[in-house]
Formats: C-alpha cells, sequence, structure tokens
C-alpha cells in the first residue's frame, strides 16, 4: 500500500462494525474467564489456608502452568477442547487461576486471629465466619488480584487467535500479515484501552470495599 499510516479515520469508517464486533468478543472473554477464575480460586483457597501440603501443591501446579507459554498452552489444548472459543477460555482461566488463589490465601491469613477468635467466641459457625467475617476482611486482597489478573487476562486474549479466536487479536494479526499499520494500532489501542477502563472500575470498586470495611 502506498499510503499506509498509523493512524487512518478511513480504517476505523470503513471498519468500526468489525472492530465493535472484536471488542466485544475481547470483552467477553475477560469477564468470562476471570470470573471463572475467581469462582474456582476461591474455594480453593479457603482449601489450602492453613493446611501447607494441599497449599504447596495448588501452587506449585499452578506456578508451573504459569510458566507454559500461551501459545503452547493453546497448541495443547486444541486436540482435546478444538478450534475456537472453549480452548481459549480454558487456557485464560488456568492463567488467570494463580494470581487469583495467591492474592485469595494472602488475603485469608491476613485477618486478623483475634476477630477470627471473636466471632468463634459469639458462637458462629466455621462457615459463617467465612462468609461474613474472613472473605470480606480478605477483599481488598481478592479484588487486588482480580485487578491484576484481568490486565493479564485482555492481553492474553490476543493471542488466542492461533487457535482462530482471539478478539482484537485477529485484527493485529490481520494487520501484521498486510503490514497494515492502521489495523494495528487500532487493535492495540482499544486492548489498552479496554484493559485501561477495567482496571479503574476495579479500582473504584476496591476503594468502595475499604469505605465499607472503615464504616
Amino acid at each position: 500500500m502506498s499510503d499506509n499510516p498509523w493512524f487512518s479515520w478511513r480504517y476505523l469508517e470503513n471498519n468500526w462494525r468489525n472492530l465493535a464486533e472484536l471488542t466485544g468478543q475481547h470483552v467477553s472473554l475477560t469477564v468470562q474467564a476471570v470470573l471463572i477464575a475467581l469462582l474456582l480460586a476461591v474455594p480453593l483457597a479457603v482449601l489450602a489456608r492453613g493446611r501447607p501440603v494441599i497449599s504447596g501443591a495448588v501452587l506449585g501446579s499452578s506456578a508451573v502452568l504459569y510458566t507454559v507459554p500461551s501459545i503452547a498452552l493453546f497448541g495443547l489444548l486444541a486436540p482435546f477442547t478444538g478450534i475456537g472459543r472453549t480452548t481459549v477460555l480454558i487456557g485464560l482461566v488456568a492463567y488467570a487461576m494463580l494470581v487469583l488463589v495467591r492474592n485469595t490465601l494472602v488475603g485469608l491469613r491476613g485477618v486478623p486471629p483475634d476477630v477470627v477468635d471473636a466471632a468463634r467466641g459469639m458462637g458462629y459457625s466455621p462457615l459463617r465466619r467465612l462468609l461474613a467475617v474472613e472473605l470480606p476482611l480478605a477483599l481488598p486482597a481478592i479484588i487486588t488480584g482480580v485487578r491484576l489478573a484481568t490486565v493479564t487476562t485482555v492481553a492474553l486474549v490476543t493471542v488466542g487467535v492461533v487457535v482462530g479466536y482471539g478478539g482484537l487479536g485477529q485484527a493485529m494479526y490481520s494487520g501484521f500479515n498486510s503490514s497494515y499499520r492502521a489495523e494495528i494500532l487500532a487493535a492495540t489501542v482499544l486492548c489498552v484501552a479496554i484493559a485501561l477502563v477495567a482496571d479503574l472500575l476495579l479500582l473504584a470498586l476496591g476503594r468502595l470495599v475499604v469505605r465499607w470495611r472503615r464504616a
């Protein structure tokens, strides 16, 4: 192409529907992966706290999994889960869980023992102590983990293009193949915007939690 700028209004005008669809796909994958990872990570962290053997096994296996390059992981999953959304989602959940399990464990272990003892003295059952005392006090650490996992997931979604479902990564891949800079830059800026907006929303949620705890 003779006219190949990094920024092009014409490209945005002609392709905004496709970019909007890919952005929706990117956001959907990110939200689903983080939510599923959180639903799995919290029970695992609750099970692992106070149990060194289980804690070591959970954190060790998660850490080993995190060292596997995302492209390799998607490639290993593809023969079993096929090409498409399911494979990408499984990989994203696996990566997000390490951050979430670690932060949830940190939050639960940081709950003051005297608070737990006070709840026990008031007749709280273990489940009620967990739901009414420990998890609320651990929320700041958990939300910090969610922020880290979310930003990381936004970036990793793009790698899903290797199995045909990578959100804005598909636009980046297309741009690299055609050397069309505007397509690459537009997809990159949208990824950064998604990560920034998500992080700001979660930061606001964290501040609300801190105010609620103080109240």
